[in-house]
């Protein structure tokens, strides 16, 4: 069942917002972001392939518009999804589309936070070249979750009322354990290879207002540019934490201790950040937006 996650809706607008995932770590961001913006919203942990259930909550609660950070993704990391396809399936297939097609038959806009890990480097994508658009055909599926994520995504591009946003490895202001930082800082060793990254902080709000919007269709939804895993790092030792070190390791000697393969791409985020000029935001570039993320880290105390 829904929860209120709202005090108060002073100075709120109509809009009923129900977060779908509302136990999981974007969901927490989300459901903060809202309450801050006095809006009315609500969580559930119903699961998404429970169509009487959904259906249900979508009676009691009666949103205008749905946010769906729900899925598998796997732990701790998406190996586990090459044992688990059933579930997989029935959560990042079956279950998103339900939930997708009750939104449409209730009218309500349904957000979905999405993936951009369906892509990898190729001839014409090469690294510090030209970026995935959000109409190219998915051409990664060296991993199950990969897979399954790229074709519910053509699917969902027929619902009117959906919005798709392609997240690649997210960062928080704080070391989150599902945060990529907080992953690959913890690594004994680590790729380095350049990619697309979502900066929460920053795009987490575009969502709210793309959603309130009533956008429709698919975004990449990463902060413009590219950046490698030692970039990052570099900034997290200049900021965070100054005794960081770390090694690094090629894509064939990581292939050997994983199950699944990875997803290693840029995606050209054009879209959003000219839509995002509508609402009078600017999009800040992926070194500028982890900059400023680890100075975040570094004035809160985190280390």
């Amino acid at each position: 069942m829904a929860t209120n996650g709202s005090a108060s809706t002073n100075g709120a607008s109509n809009k009923v917002f129900l977060i779908w995932g509302g136990e999981g770590w974007v969901a927490g961001h989300l459901k903060e972001l809202l309450q801050q913006q006095n809006e009315k919203v609500f969580t559930t942990t119903v699961r998404m392939e429970n169509r009487e259930a959904v259906m249900a909550e979508l009676d009691r609660v009666k949103p205008t518009h749905v946010l769906n950070c729900a899925g598998c993704t796997g732990r701790p990391n998406v190996d586990w999804c090459e044992d688990n396809k059933e579930q997989v399936i029935r959560s990042n297939v079956i279950g998103t589309l339900n939930l997708t097609d009750c939104c449409f038959l209730k009218n309500v806009h349904c957000t979905v936070f999405a993936t951009g890990c369906i892509y990898a480097y190729d001839s014409k994508h090469p690294p510090g070249g030209e970026g995935y658009l959000e109409a190219d055909p998915a051409n990664f599926g060296g991993s199950y979750y990969s897979a399954t994520k790229s074709k519910v995504e053509e699917l969902m591009t027929t619902y009117s009322n959906c919005l798709i946003l392609r997240l690649r490895m997210p960062v928080s202001d704080d070391l989150h354990p599902r945060s990529f930082v907080t992953k690959i800082s913890k690594y004994d060793r680590v790729v380095n290879i350049p990619n697309s990254n979502t900066i929460l902080h920053d795009l987490l709000p575009c969502a709210i207002q793309l959603a309130s919007a009533g956008d429709t269709g698919i975004y990449n939804f990463t902060n413009p540019g590219a950046i490698s895993h030692n970039e990052v790092l570099t900034l997290f030792k200049k900021h965070v934490r100054p005794d960081f070190e770390w090694k690094n390791f090629s894509e064939e000697e990581q292939s050997k201790i994983l199950k699944a393969g990875r997803s290693n791409c840029e995606l050209n985020s054009d879209k959003l950040v000219k839509r995002m000029k509508d609402f009078g935001v600017e999009v800040k570039d992926v070194h500028t937006a982890y900059d400023e993320c680890f100075q975040r880290m570094k004035a809160n105390g985190v280390k």
